[in-house]
């Protein structure tokens, strides 16, 4: 499901999207261990599913203004991984409070395809990972709670 790097490959093949037409806001990929510890499952989720949202807003402009051919091709697939991604993401069956969700105010904008499709893996391989960890772990709990 994870097509960053087939995306990757795409980009050498085709110059018409570097730059791209419009700025696309980088998701935040950094975790402070000790601050995301603090945070409930539902603010992580929040964080996730904010960056993957204003991924896809932002995939979606840029692409309207890419005349058809492999750069259109390649932005709608990523913008197509990022919409499972928020699918799945927002869909998770989770049973704890709702909390607050950080903005992404300090949010770096890019026309560089390259540090789009970085900081997507990036989010993928660290956030979401995170998060599926933590889901993980709250399962187990669950579990020997039931079984004491």
């Amino acid at each position: 499901m994870n097509q960053v790097k087939e995306l990757e490959a795409m980009v050498a093949e085709c110059s018409s999207v570097n730059p791209l037409p419009s700025q696309i806001h980088l998701p935040r990929t950094r975790i402070n261990v000790a601050a995301w510890k603090r945070k409930s499952v539902h603010e992580k989720r929040g964080e996730i599913l904010l960056s993957l949202e204003t991924l896809v807003q932002d995939v979606k402009a840029a692409r309207k203004l890419v005349e058809s051919g492999c750069g259109s091709s390649m932005l709608e697939r990523l913008e197509h991984s990022a919409k499972n991604y928020l699918h799945i993401v927002s869909h998770l069956s989770i049973k704890a409070e709702p909390g607050n969700v950080d903005s992404p105010s300090q949010n770096k904008q890019t026309q560089d395809i390259g540090q789009v499709l970085k900081y997507f893996g990036q989010l993928l391989k660290g956030r979401l990972e995170w998060l599926i960890g933590d889901l993980k772990d709250s399962c187990r709990r669950e579990e020997q709670g039931f079984s004491s």
